[in-house]
């Protein structure tokens, strides 16, 4: 359609500058006439085009004339660049599609829109797939990402206070940000910590402080590269002991944030009973012993090595408070 092609011979020139008129009509897959009865279209609406025979020559726009063909602000700009990770597009065939939408956006932007929007699609990524599919998942909890983002978009390191699932105190981490991760609504600043990538999950993260130190990077890695590790170590994690148990009802949203990157399936829920049956993957038999915080509200029903190790574990701090506290050193 004419408006279409005119649309496209203007973005050409505003991101090309001269281009031969032959140039643009196998781009746009007509005949050299007909671009040129395009450009005495685009001349009369009042775009400042020219053409220049010779050797050299080509159809251009007026030095130092551009126009907002989006209407675009820089925060819409931004925000469009900000999309789901390949293999969402992948499964759709779409992966080829995607990479030429965001092409024609890009050109499309006013030029000092350009470099935020660049940098904002490698500094944040969205993956819409849970950890574990079938496994549900509670509401993300409320974060501040203000320093996280800051620190991203400012390339300065991070000092990080961030507590561990099962953790009382929180620990302390200077990082190096790659950017931020959206996984299933999930927030995760993803980081080198000591030259070797991290994970830190955003709701975790007691406080942010940026220092004064510039980033350190890996030379050539970017975000999606580290959030390609970190991902396949997290679900390729090896499950050396399978552990079937039962969770009360009651605590069943917060035993998912805990331990739902563990589920080996669905939960067995059959919406009446008191208890949901899940399914639960341990690298050794060991790792059991980080459902102890739940108490009584979850029940580890087999392996009988798993029963053991947890039986252990808690005989060993009822004998700890069963005698009189014992003297500090």
């Amino acid at each position: 359609m004419k408006s279409d092609r005119l649309l496209s011979i203007l973005l050409l020139l505003q991101t090309r500058g001269r281009v031969p008129a032959h140039e643009l009509a196998e781009r746009l897959e007509v005949s050299v006439r007909t671009i040129y009865r395009d450009i005495e279209a685009l001349s009369a609406s009042g775009v400042p085009v020219y053409a220049e025979r010779g050797r050299h020559g080509g159809i251009e726009l007026l030095a130092g004339f551009r126009t907002d063909v989006t209407g675009l602000t820089a925060d819409e700009s931004r925000a469009l660049f900000i999309l789901a990770a390949k293999g969402t597009h992948a499964a759709l065939g779409l992966d080829a599609a995607l990479g030429s939408a965001l092409r024609k956006v890009m050109a499309a932007l006013p030029e000092p829109h350009r470099p935020a929007a660049e940098l904002m699609s490698r500094r944040v990524l969205v993956d819409a797939e849970r950890w574990m599919p079938g496994a549900r998942e509670t509401a993300p909890a409320a974060v501040d990402l203000d320093v996280l983002r800051d620190a991203v978009f400012a390339d300065r390191r991070l000092r990080l206070r961030y507590r561990h699932g099962g953790d009382v105190e929180p620990s302390t981490y200077t990082v190096d940000p790659y950017g931020l991760v959206s996984k299933a609504g999930v927030w995760y600043l993803v980081a080198d910590r000591r030259g070797a990538p991290q994970l830190f999950r955003a709701d975790r993260v007691r406080s942010a402080t940026l220092t004064d130190a510039p980033v350190e990077r890996r030379e050539g890695v970017e975000l999606a590269d580290v959030w390609g590790v970190l991902k396949r170590h997290v679900e390729d994690r090896p499950v050396g002991v399978e552990v079937t148990a039962r969770v009360a009802r009651g605590r069943f949203q917060l035993f998912l944030r805990l331990q739902g990157h563990r589920l080996c399936g669905p939960p067995d829920d059959d919406g009446a009973s008191e208890w949901i049956a899940v399914v639960l993957g341990f690298g050794v038999v060991g790792e059991t012993r980080t459902l102890l915080p739940f108490g009584a509200d979850v029940e580890v029903l087999s392996p009988p090595e798993a029963r053991a190790e947890l039986a252990r574990a808690a005989a060993a701090v009822t004998e700890l408070y069963a005698g009189n506290p014992r003297a500090p050193r």
